[in-house]
């Protein structure tokens, strides 16, 4: 089931109605990083897991892009300038820089 707000799919492959652990909707797999649809929109779109050393190669992307940490650590490089990230903390990779998002624990 999709949320609809305004004719428009909004989210998919969440539970509605129901409380949420983020960590726990994508599992780890060793030596991969797996993705899982959130939302097809300009505002959200992905849910991440990284296995330890597993990385998203250098890009740049058209929107801002707001990253948080769930467990773990991860290494965020924004125009080659690195940021380390632990459980709960976030940062915004700005629109047009390249960034890198790398699994570090």
């Amino acid at each position: 089931e999709n949320i609809i707000i305004r004719g428009k799919n909004i989210l998919k492959n969440i539970d509605k109605q129901k409380v949420l652990k983020l960590k726990e909707e994508v599992a780890y797999q060793k030596g991969q990083v797996v993705s899982k649809t959130l939302a097809q929109n300009e505002a959200l779109s992905e849910l991440f897991s990284f296995d330890k050393g597993e990385e998203i190669s250098s890009h740049k992307s058209g929107g801002d892009a707001f990253v948080t940490c769930l467990d773990g650590e991860g290494e965020i490089t924004i125009d080659s300038v690195k940021y380390i990230l632990h459980e709960g903390e976030s940062i915004v990779m700005p629109a047009g820089l390249p960034h890198v998002v790398y699994g570090k624990e």
